[in-house]
């Protein structure tokens, strides 16, 4: 199963480390990531396999909204076909 991680917020260090740490501590695959920065806008889209993952959904959700109020960013994660379903045509 694929999930969609969305990060934004002000750019500065340490953003993919702190959500590459959550996810290598819950044994999830990071299959695709794009990222870039508008002026100071950090965005980060990432596609992730959660079907290892060693937490529930819920409690990964938890953790990287948790990083995202530390780092002062808004960090949210999706089921792929939920993702999909909200940005269809």
């Amino acid at each position: 199963m694929r999930a969609v991680i969305t990060v934004i917020g002000e750019d500065r260090v340490g953003i993919i480390s702190g959500v590459s740490t959550i996810l290598s501590r819950a044994n999830v695959n990071i299959l695709d990531i794009t990222q870039t920065t508008l002026q100071e806008l950090f965005t980060m889209i990432m596609l992730v396999d959660i079907s290892k993952s060693s937490i529930s959904f819920e409690q990964l959700s938890v953790d990287l909204a948790a990083k995202g109020d530390e780092l002062g960013l808004n960090i949210r994660i999706q089921h792929e076909n939920i993702f999909k379903s909200m940005h269809e045509i």
